[in-house]
């Protein structure tokens, strides 16, 4: 043997090689003949198939090494290779790179945003052949492996190559099929070797498993171009938008086992339309392994998790909502992962996705690992996760989470515990270029997907245009509106005229962001109990006031949300292992309440003036906000064709004549009183209202009955 092949058979032979195609498949060796090297080191005799007939190969190193002196006019499709499941197939190291030197360049540079469809695995016709190509991003790792039930998860018998100055390992397997599991191998940067999983992977086994499955997005057959075409024309934020935030996990079971994807779609269809909620919005479904993180700690950036189905029934969930009228928002994480080592952390064996110093690279509250956003490869995952849910699963909003952990580099950490920016401040800088960079491009090509923020600091312009230095957001969780309320409302009835500010302040800011007011999963878990149970007072006067909470959030400006469970009168703390108690419908009080949530949806959906002009003054004016005695504010909302008088009192005490110095009434009618008996209420209603006037016939008020604990809505025609 050539004293040049020593080398690479040590390399192989230690799994090490990084370029093994210019060594191994149909070659011209140095005496200028073909010949065919393949590498079986666990074989004794090894056979090919050559211009259709089984040729035994020579043994030429007892390490493994395989060759065949071939006739010059040999091609690669002339000869099949046995591969080491048994199957007769093309050689996996006669194809040239199926990686190109543009995706690497565009990668490279953090702007290829449609980089899963080239990293990953994918089932191709590769230079004429069918198989699985696999790509992968470990620029420090020494060698690459790949392996799977088809090599017996044998390192050895599948090394990838290095392209380039990517950092990019590839390699195309003939014959490999849809289904097929595999990891990688990675020798890393210490010498170590680990299998990890792929980034890129568009499947999952079900945990504890962690192999990544070859999967094909591109098989469904979409029916929602009615529904797209619309999105592309609309914009969401101009609409409506009443949003049901869920578990998917814990909404409805049967037999105490989850619904899958196909099932739940059915089941959830039927309930938003019949409740009249306009979008969902599901907690994160990004493949992830611990059930107890309820999928914020991410693993699979690029799949669903195969708890519920496979990507094809999540791709039917959607579809079967968007057919039904119903827009399906995700929640995504590309603020941190966790440390778990098969996944991303130190995935060649150096911080990689992760900062390096754990003062700016680990988040203490969460014990998770924090994105590098200084690297364009990292920036480019993130990026084309978001538009793989947009793309290939027809998502129509991206809820960010933890946005607050992101801007800061000081977030939950103590004093001399982070490090500053270059201009040493607090704020993290290229994070923040990410977050205007990933909702620039989103917005630049995917028009009228929403980009929602949770984010709970005074950050300013989370929602102002990138062009104005914004973050470009599309809405901002209103926390501090959430948090204001709540407070109020879990106070004792008696002392809610002392602290009457803490349901009005919200307007004080209400224009500086375009907010969506969260009544979220995070209010009713961790001792903090379910709305219902939050409220004072008996039964009676729980219901009442959730109620009151509810048809108070539809009214106010901004979009809404509501957690699961508000609709049912939920008692208990929410638990991710339990569905819904869905069987509190039998009693009559949680019956009037699902029956109340209801209507009071139906009336915000189908009453312009709630919605239309939600992100602008005039669609707002204050009537009375300072009757701190009665514990009662009005307000007036305004679209163009509609003028709707809100009216909410806070208080146990009824006011049988209520007056309120409105002017230029012609003509008002109550439209929505949350006190009707069939809502479980008490039924003040307002059958007429008396318009005061003066001397010359002109209105200057008018006056009405005010349930207690009452929320009013009066259309109002104006002279």
């Amino acid at each position: 043997m050539h004293h040049l092949f020593i080398q690479d058979i040590d390399y192989l032979t230690h799994v090490k090689h990084r370029f093994p195609h210019q060594f191994l498949g149909l070659h011209i060796d140095v005496d200028q003949e073909k010949i065919i090297r393949l590498w079986r080191p666990r074989n004794e005799r090894c056979f090919i198939r050559l211009f259709g007939k089984e040729i035994a190969m020579e043994l030429t190193h007892p390490a493994g090494l395989f060759t065949l002196k071939v006739p010059k006019e040999t091609t690669y499709k002339d000869y099949e290779v046995q591969m080491p499941a048994g199957k007769w197939h093309y050689d996996p190291y006669a194809f040239c790179c199926s990686f190109g030197t543009l995706d690497a360049y565009l990668f490279n540079q953090g702007v290829h945003y449609q980089i899963y469809n080239v990293l990953g695995a994918h089932l191709v016709n590769h230079e004429g052949v069918q198989g699985v190509k696999f790509a992968l991003w470990a620029p420090s790792a020494e060698a690459v492996s790949l392996v799977g039930d088809f090599n017996h998860w044998d390192d050895a018998t599948f090394p990838m190559r290095l392209e380039g100055n990517s950092g990019v390992w590839e390699l195309f397997v003939p014959g490999l099929e849809l289904g097929e599991k595999y990891k990688f191998s990675i020798r890393q940067a210490n010498g170590q070797y680990a299998y990890k999983i792929d980034p890129y992977a568009n499947a999952f086994e079900l945990r504890p498993r962690t192999a990544a499955i070859v999967t094909d997005v591109n098989r469904f057959c979409w029916r929602d171009q009615e529904w797209m075409n619309k999105r592309a024309r609309t914009s969401p934020v101009q609409g409506p938008m009443n949003i049901y935030e869920l578990h998917l996990g814990s909404w409805m079971q049967k037999d105490a086992k989850f619904f899958n994807y196909r099932e739940i779609a059915s089941e959830l269809v039927h309930f938003c339309k019949e409740m009249h909620f306009t979008h969902v919005e599901i907690l994160p479904i990004t493949e992830h392994p611990l059930d107890d993180s309820w999928g914020y700690q991410t693993t699979g950036y690029y799949a669903v998790t195969s708890r519920y189905g496979s990507c094809e029934d999540f791709q039917y969930f959607v579809n079967h909502l968007h057919m039904h009228d119903i827009g399906v928002i995700i929640d995504w994480s590309p603020s941190h992962f966790p440390k778990d080592e098969f996944a991303l952390a130190r995935f060649d064996g150096t911080t990689l996705y992760e900062y390096g110093d754990p003062r700016i690279g680990e988040h203490p509250e969460w014990n998770t690992l924090v994105f590098d956003y200084w690297k364009n490869e990292v920036k480019n995952f993130l990026i084309g996760s978001a538009f793989f849910w947009i793309e290939k699963m027809h998502i129509d909003g991206i809820r960010v989470d933890a946005v607050a952990s992101m801007l800061y580099r000081d977030y939950s950490r103590r004093h001399m515990e982070w490090i500053p920016n270059v201009h040493g401040g607090n704020e993290n800088l290229e994070a923040i270029d990410f977050l205007r960079h990933l909702n620039s491009i989103v917005h630049e090509r995917a028009p009228n997907v929403l980009m929602i923020a949770e984010e709970s600091t005074h950050f300013a312009g989370v929602t102002a245009p990138t062009a104005w230095q914004g973050l470009g957001f599309d809405l901002k969780w209103n926390m501090g509106w959430m948090n204001d309320t709540l407070k109020f409302f879990k106070r004792d009835f008696s002392h809610r005229s002392y602290h009457h500010d803490d349901i009005t302040f919200g307007l004080v800011y209400q224009y500086s962001e375009r907010f969506l007011l969260p009544l979220s999963h995070d209010e009713v878990v961790h001792q903090k109990h379910s709305l219902l149970s939050k409220m004072p007072g008996d039964e009676w006067q729980k219901f009442a006031n959730l109620r009151l909470l509810y048809a108070y959030s539809l009214a106010h400006p901004g979009k809404n949300l509501f957690f699961m469970g508000a609709e049912i009168g939920q008692k208990g703390e929410w638990n991710f292992r339990h569905s819904l108690d869905w069987h509190l419908l039998n009693d009559p009080m949680h019956r009037k309440h699902f029956s109340f949530v209801k209507a009071a949806n139906a009336v915000y959906k189908q009453n312009s003036a709630f919605w239309e002009w939600d992100f602008e003054q005039r669609g707002f004016d204050w009537v009375n906000f300072q009757d701190y005695d009665n514990s009662v504010i009005s307000f007036m909302r305004h679209s163009n064709l509609q003028h709707i008088l809100c009216v909410c009192n806070f208080r146990e005490r009824q006011i049988d004549e209520y007056y309120l110095p409105l002017q230029r009434v012609k003509k008002i009618q109550e439209l929505f009183n949350s006190d009707h008996i069939a809502y479980g209420g008490s039924g003040k209603l307002n059958e007429q209202i008396f318009i005061e006037k003066d001397y010359h016939g002109a209105s200057t008020g008018v006056r009405f009955s005010v349930p207690s604990f009452g929320v009013l809505f009066f259309e109002v025609e104006f002279c």
